[in-house]
């Protein structure tokens, strides 16, 4: 799959094609429906599949103050994308100038001019143009003038409500883990460069690979059951805690912190990807690292339990 970016003309080989149209921050059960169809599509008549998303997303512009709500990074969201079929991920630089535009501008410079769509393809809910002003009707419209046929596909309900990434991420903050993988279809992973950190992990038997959390939503502090690939395609299960570490004196610092089982080596530069099972409890502040130790064994030994009836990383 390639990685087409807005300062770039689309090459010749994938215009004329199939353009779904979206963020697709998290591509779950409902982004999955929209570019499966889109896929299908575009098999039914050769055409290439473009998928566009934005970068960064639009709620950076107008409220950078934002606190960190990401579920993907563009690096997981490409490689997700190109399971699901596309032939290029389409990346539109979310700045001023973009949003600028109204939405005929939109749909004319970037759908037609840019990507030379023949058929685009939206969820019920897409807004787009100045003041998200534009609608899938039309879209509709604008086809009927432009040369391009519109397809909006209708939301995914779960049997509770129309599957969303707010839905999603309401279950992260709660600590929900169950939920927000059945919307998902697959765990929320946190991707990032393990980091050296201050080794009290080591000193405690429990040598830990850290992660910041960078601008991906936080989920519920605490201890969860996790599993992770490895850049070498490694799989290993663990414990890690996500949070600020009460226990441990100094200003706190945001992190995922895993100890993997049955494992020895050196993560230290090397990127992972940790998908978090399970919440097993709360982060709590311990009288000393001794009932810390305790207490990190018997997370340990639950996690181990959790995680052998737990399906396999797709």
């Amino acid at each position: 799959m390639e990685r087409l970016t807005s300062d770039q003309p689309v090459p010749a080989r994938l215009r004329g094609g199939v353009l779904v149209l979206g963020n697709f921050d998290g591509f779950h059960q409902g982004h999955q429906a929209v570019v499966g169809h889109a896929r299908d599509l575009a098999q039914a008549t050769g055409q290439p599949l473009i998928v566009a998303t934005f970068d960064p997303h639009p709620v950076r512009l107008f409220r950078p103050d934002a606190p960190p709500f990401g579920l993907t990074t563009l690096a997981q969201r490409a490689r997700l994308l190109k399971a699901a079929g596309a032939d290029a991920m389409l990346v539109f630089r979310f700045d001023r100038a973009l949003a600028d535009e109204t939405s005929e501008e939109f749909v004319r410079r970037r759908v037609v001019e840019q990507a030379g769509a023949r058929q685009v393809v939206v969820g019920y809910d897409y807004t787009y143009g100045r003041g998200r002003t534009g609608t899938a009707a039309d879209l509709g419209r604008y086809g009927e003038t432009l040369g391009f046929t519109a397809h909006c596909m209708p939301p995914v309900q779960d049997g509770t409500a129309a599957v969303s990434s707010s839905r999603i991420r309401a279950a992260l903050a709660a600590g929900d883990c169950a939920t927000a993988t059945a919307l998902l279809t697959r765990p929320f992973a946190i991707e990032g460069v393990v980091e050296h950190g201050a080794k009290l992990g080591r000193q405690l038997g429990y040598p830990t690979a850290n992660l910041t959390l960078g601008d991906y939503l936080r989920p519920a502090y605490g201890i969860y059951a996790v599993r992770a690939r490895l850049d070498d395609g490694r799989i290993l299960d663990g414990a890690a805690n996500l949070g600020i570490r009460p226990t441990i004196e100094g200003p706190p610092v945001e992190l995922l912190e895993p100890y993997f089982f049955d494992f020895s080596g050196d993560l230290y530069g090397r990127t992972i990807e940790v998908s978090l099972i399970e919440r097993l409890r709360g982060e709590a502040k311990f009288d000393g690292l001794e009932p810390l130790k305790a207490q990190m064994a018997l997370d340990c030994e639950r996690a181990r339990a959790l995680l052998a009836e737990a399906p396999p990383l797709a």
